[in-house]
């Protein structure tokens, strides 16, 4: 298996253009073009996950958080990033992050972490703003259905559950070739009336040069007249956190138990128990503090993320339970969603979970 057609899969599912600025996912080390036999999927990429990888004869490894997070002005093992990238290069491993990206998914790190809590049915706790364009374009009515074909191939049209939506209406265009032209239709030098289609598709913005290369690859006309428009639309399946309720309310007592055994740890900091009944909960796996007033808004009756400040467990003012679980304990899901999202694309490729933990914290 070539690195390029995992990173293919993976970022079909997660598209690299939806991570947070901050961030820097995608391959940090190796050619894309090498042939691996099998990866290595971990949380947090380190040398002994490196090692490991070595002894278990994979090529790559994937891992959730990025190892190169800050700018690396050299490679001299006098951090733990950079003996890290060392020994993957002098193993000859590549190295892959699919980190926010995936976080801004609704089939994402989120999705796992509310399915294995028993939340149902999920949406999008904070979608993200400037996601989605309307693509217009005028086309011959001859041609419409080709093109519009070309369109959905390339992904637009895509709302929900739905796809291959759009919308026509028929009109006419008019337009003169001049000298050196080569028009589908009408002569040099004279004005040309033609029956047109104008077809509009809703697509992401991240599928929107794709969708204009297969628009015009499919068009006939020599120059092609077509629109983009930026929607204030919020994308719903596009976004931080995800918000769900439990199949039966419980207390909060029986609340933070679930906690305990659902992401495996012995200590769960919160905010005084709430009195009344817990059923709808919001959830976002890693440090999802900047969406307590998120979940507030939406009427949660519960938040469960990690790496919350002291202060921030003020913010909730009573209105709902506030619960850290760690890091390491929301996310470590992740392995497995990867693992599945892979062996379900690519059925012949060997996908290993890391045997190392990772998890920098200790409990005593």
């Amino acid at each position: 298996m070539r690195i390029r057609s995992v990173i293919e899969v993976l970022e079909h599912w997660a598209p690299r253009p939806l991570q947070e600025d901050y961030d820097n996912c995608g391959l940090h080390v190796g050619d894309p073009d090498a042939e691996v036999k099998a990866a290595l999927v971990c949380l947090d990429c380190t040398e002994a996950v490196v090692e490991e990888a070595a002894a278990r004869g994979c090529g790559l490894i994937i891992s959730h958080h990025p190892v190169i997070f800050k700018g690396l002005k050299s490679l001299v093992a006098r951090s733990g990033v950079e003996r890290t990238l060392l020994a993957a290069i002098r193993h000859g491993i590549a190295l892959y992050a699919i980190h926010t990206n995936l976080d801004n998914v609704l089939s994402g790190v989120n999705h796992e972490v509310a399915t294995r809590l028993g939340l149902h049915p999920l949406r999008v706790l904070d979608p993200k703003p400037d996601q989605l364009r309307k693509l217009v374009v005028f086309v011959p009515q001859s041609h419409a259905e080709p093109v519009r074909q070309a369109l959905f191939k390339a992904g637009a049209g895509r709302m929900g559950s739905y796809d291959e939506c759009s919308y026509s209406l028929d009109g006419q265009g008019t337009f003169r070739a001049g000298a050196g032209a080569d028009p589908y239709v009408g002569s040099i030098g004279q004005r040309h009336t033609e029956p047109e289609v104008r077809v509009e598709v809703i697509l992401e913005t991240h599928r929107a040069q794709a969708a204009i290369s297969a628009m015009k690859a499919a068009h006939p006309y020599e120059a092609v007249a077509y629109d983009l428009y930026p929607l204030g639309n919020r994308h719903a399946e596009i976004g931080s956190g995800l918000l769900g309720e439990l199949e039966k309310p419980v207390d909060g007592p029986a609340f933070i138990a679930l906690l305990k055994q659902v992401f495996g740890t012995p200590v769960v900091r919160h905010t005084a128990l709430p009195h009344r009944q817990i059923r709808r909960v919001a959830v976002c796996g890693g440090a999802g503090g900047f969406l307590i007033g998120a979940a507030r808004a939406a009427g949660a009756d519960a938040f469960v993320t990690a790496d919350l400040k002291y202060h921030q467990f003020f913010e909730p003012d009573g209105q709902l339970l506030l619960a850290d679980v760690g890091h390491y304990e929301s996310e470590h899901f992740t392995m497995h969603l990867i693992q599945g999202q892979l062996k379900g694309s690519l059925p012949t490729f060997a996908v290993h979970l890391t045997e190392t933990v990772t998890n920098p914290l200790f409990y005593s």
